[in-house]
């Protein structure tokens, strides 16, 4: 009788559509059956908070996602409000209960073997926007910038004497990068390209199209997209994709985890530490590949 009130008021004083009154009706049935299987003498009045906390572990050991159980939890939250609105119970037992969280996905990345097939074996139109776009890919890996912080680099910030890059990040922030004598010789060959292939361009832009301009951020996007396809099968195959390449490699080959916060800008270590879980899934693939009886 009580669900039966609550969802008449559903459909007549909230308008919820017929769907949402069904997601509802399913979870509170959901939570009226659970009260019965462990004691029938249970109801939905007089159900506490560690029988609702029970409820949800049985809806995570039922393989139910984190976003199904918080849903269910939305559901019967809003029923005990409208219970006690109405002087049917005299407290709220959803009040103390807190559902699971969601688990954050893990960033996509591509291997070091797939960037090194893409970077060395993968055939760049002989041309200065193939120059470029190989260019454009390899910043990305070296250094774990962001798309609009490449857009933004100009020939200045580049300085190939003492190999650092001086990036301008989120809120005018900037940092330095350090890079290798190997990208200091690409990008000398880029822009020695770039300077004959558009000498007259319209600013000091590292990166130009063809007539001239700095580049855009969706330009960018197309070149990363259109090259990671070459070589993998991910759904992201985007500038951020890199950058999490980039940070997953500099981990998996020693970085410590305060230094890969400050090469990729990070206020807090926190948002750096999501590779962490990145390199151990690594390294659970690899004990389940190699250990005989893993």
């Amino acid at each position: 009788m009580l669900i039966e009130s609550f969802l008449e008021y559903l459909k007549l004083e909230k308008n919820y559509s017929e769907k949402t009154i069904i997601g509802y009706s399913e979870s509170l049935a959901s939570f009226e059956n659970f009260l019965g299987e462990v004691d029938r003498n249970l109801t939905l009045a007089t159900a506490d908070a560690d029988l609702i906390r029970r409820w949800i572990m049985a809806l995570m050991d039922e393989g139910k996602m984190a976003s199904t159980v918080n849903a269910r939890l939305s559901a019967l939250r809003s029923f005990y409000k409208f219970l006690l609105r109405q002087g049917r119970i005299t407290s709220n037992p959803t009040q103390r209960v807190t559902g699971p969280k969601k688990k954050k996905p893990l960033p996509s990345f591509v291997r070091e073997s797939d960037m090194d097939r893409l970077l060395d074996v993968v055939a760049f139109e002989d041309s200065f926007e193939g120059c470029r776009d190989r260019m454009i890919l390899e910043l990305f890996y070296a250094t774990g910038i962001r798309s609009a912080e490449l857009v933004g680099l100009n020939d200045v910030d580049v300085d190939c004497t003492s190999l650092c890059l001086k990036v301008t990040g989120k809120r005018n922030k900037q940092r330095m990068i350090p890079f290798g004598e190997e990208l200091r010789n690409e990008l000398l060959e880029y822009k020695q390209r770039r300077n004959e292939s558009v000498p007259d361009r319209a600013d000091s832009s590292l990166f130009v199209s063809t007539k001239g301009v700095r580049i855009s951020q969706s330009q960018v996007y197309e070149i990363v997209r259109r090259n990671l396809s070459k070589v993998v099968t991910l759904k992201k195959r985007s500038p951020h994709v890199l950058r999490h390449t980039f940070a997953t490699t500099m981990l998996n080959n020693g970085a410590d985890l305060s230094s890969v916060k400050e090469l990729l800008g990070h206020q807090s270590l926190r948002t750096t530490e999501i590779y962490t879980h990145t390199t151990f899934e690594e390294l659970k693939q690899i004990y389940k590949q190699a250990h005989p009886r893993s």
